[in-house]
């Protein structure tokens, strides 16, 4: 193992975490409560689920639950971040679009055997990229809607129904939220590296 999981590891985090939450509150981005309870919160729940994956890759059916659980909860995190009300279960349809199709090819060949060591780190790098793009997308559709209101009535004052007039708007400004996606794949290798080929290098592979 090349990264020594030691005291003086926790220790350097912390002081990182703390380091991110000044700089935000420095920089009056609002944002430092937040980063703080996400730091932590990211250390429990990655302490919690090393456990339970020792438990899950045994056997096929808690390791179809854990990717679900994956799945329900990106779904969850992003409906909120968009909505932050009922609606967020809408949020399921552009990451299973996203997810779904990719992991079901992967499977399908045998490129990725239905093993936990295999399929929950390649359906939590999908699942998580999907996360990312769906908020990105969604709050910028709503952003811009809110924004250029106007131009959606003229678009329905024209004769476009409510959907199309809405969609004009929000075709251009969603897809920026590819933006981030295509630069780490066009950058791979040089500034990105998968993580799972990080976690094999940290590993001593």
């Amino acid at each position: 193992m090349l990264l020594p999981v030691s005291p003086t590891l926790g220790v350097v985090l912390a002081a990182l975490l703390v380091l991110a939450a000044a700089v935000a509150a420095w920089a009056s981005l609002g944002r430092s409560r937040e980063i703080l309870v996400a730091g932590v919160r990211a250390a429990a729940q990655l302490a919690a689920v090393s456990l339970l994956i020792g438990w899950v890759v045994r056997s096929l059916a808690p390791l179809l639950g854990f990717v679900a659980l994956m799945f329900a909860v990106a779904v969850w995190t992003a409906g909120r971040r968009i909505t932050g009300n009922r609606t967020w279960r809408w949020a399921a349809v552009p990451i299973g679009a996203g997810v779904l199709p990719v992991v079901g090819v992967l499977l399908l060949t045998g490129l990725v055997p239905v093993r936990g060591l295999a399929l929950i780190p390649v359906a939590g790098i999908l699942i998580g990229g999907a996360l990312t793009a769906t908020v990105l997308g969604g709050r910028r559709a709503l952003d811009e809607l809110a924004g250029r209101r106007g131009e959606v009535e003229a678009g329905m004052a024209l004769g476009l129904p409510d959907r199309d007039a809405r969609l004009e708007i929000v075709r251009p400004a969603a897809s920026d939220a590819l933006l981030p996606g295509l630069d780490q794949t066009r950058t791979v290798g040089l500034v990105t590296l998968p993580g799972a080929f990080v976690g094999m290098l940290l590993g001593g592979a």
